[in-house]
């Protein structure tokens, strides 16, 4: 069972009649053009995430007027300027910080837009600020999309990156967490032929390290950690590439001498088998989607997205912006709710 953090009394939490502890948890809306307005607008009315937690959702106000009207939803009374979430003391109610002023009227659902990479990359940014400030316990962000914010010249790929350049942040990895299965990956936005290139003994054995860590905070003392392997058969020793003996097996023995229980590295095509993940805590792939392609497969509308490494807590969607979709009142907030409510776990 995973335990839920006991935040420390700060001003900035807002407590309920009877005592309990309410952080606020920062929220960001992702590329306006995609589902991220939606499902943010539908997470601020989620009974799940008011009760356990104060919303505030960096954004532009005037998209997310034209997303609620477009999809009938209703819009948070509350709204500050960035300047006056800077300056006030914390709200106790769900609030819109609206730090982008993007013009909505030229906004295109479902289209990659310069304007929606640079609104997407100020919310993230203010965000981050506020968590690094110590103003928000925690972050959860919606999905931002990769050629926008490239057309918008921001030399990030993804989230991971833009919240380690922002926070100075060298030693990171992302991991993918549900109920049903946790995997953490060594490499993530990379071609497949660059894989082999961009790992390292130090980099497989931060990312074991890290997750070894993340899964102790989340209330397991031992963490069983299963490594996949890179090749085919995990390398035959060797018969199929040399990443096994080379780069793999030597970080493992690293970790397990620091006496971290670890497996592997495990035949990539048997290592999820239902019998493996009985006795594994927390997998460790080597790249995007070796890891993600199982996860999805078992956690597709609850998964979660959690930076590992910052010096904040960051969450986020397990799933992309679904620009066919955009601004029509059926995206799914479940992943965007479920972002909230893990973040409460750390």
């Amino acid at each position: 069972m995973l335990r839920k953090k006991e935040y420390p009394r700060n001003p900035d939490y807002v407590y309920n009649e009877g005592g309990m502890k309410k952080p606020v948890i920062a929220i960001t809306m992702g590329d306006p053009a995609g589902i991220g307005p939606e499902i943010c607008l539908r997470a601020l009315a989620s009974h799940a995430v008011l009760k356990s937690c104060v919303p505030v959702l960096f954004a532009g106000a005037d998209i997310l007027q034209r997303v609620a009207e477009a999809c009938g939803l209703k819009m948070p009374q509350h709204v500050m300027s960035l300047e006056q979430w800077r300056k006030e003391p914390a709200p106790e109610i769900p609030t819109i910080v609206h730090c982008t002023d993007i013009n909505a009227a030229k906004i295109v659902p479902g289209r990659v837009q310069q304007q929606c990479g640079r609104a997407a990359y100020e919310c993230v940014s203010a965000a981050a600020e506020a968590a690094m400030a110590g103003r928000v316990a925690a972050m959860a962000t919606a999905p931002i999309h990769k050629e926008a914010l490239r057309a918008a010249g921001i030399p990030y790929p993804g989230h991971t990156e833009i919240l380690a350049h922002i926070t100075k942040t060298k030693r990171f990895c992302m991991m993918m967490a549900s109920d049903k299965m946790m995997v953490s990956l060594v490499t993530t936005h990379t071609s497949l032929a660059n894989v082999s290139r961009t790992l390292s003994q130090q980099r497989i054995f931060d990312t074991i390290e890290l997750t070894a860590e993340t899964m102790t905070r989340l209330g397991i003392k031992k963490p069983r950690i299963a490594v996949c392997g890179l090749n085919p058969h995990a390398g035959e020793h060797g018969l199929f590439g040399r990443e096994e003996e080379e780069l793999i097996s030597p970080a493992i023995k690293k970790a397990c001498k620091k006496g971290l229980l670890i497996e592997g590295p495990l035949a990539p095509d048997t290592a999820f088998l239902p019998r493996k993940m009985e006795t594994t805590d927390a997998y460790v792939a080597m790249y995007h989607d070796q890891g993600l392609i199982p996860f999805k497969m078992l956690a597709f509308d609850n998964g979660v997205n959690i930076t590992l490494g910052l010096p904040v807590v960051r969450t986020s969607v397990d799933h992309g912006t679904a620009f066919d979709i955009a601004w029509q009142g059926i995206a799914s907030p479940k992943s965007m709710i479920q972002s909230v409510l893990w973040a409460l776990h750390f």
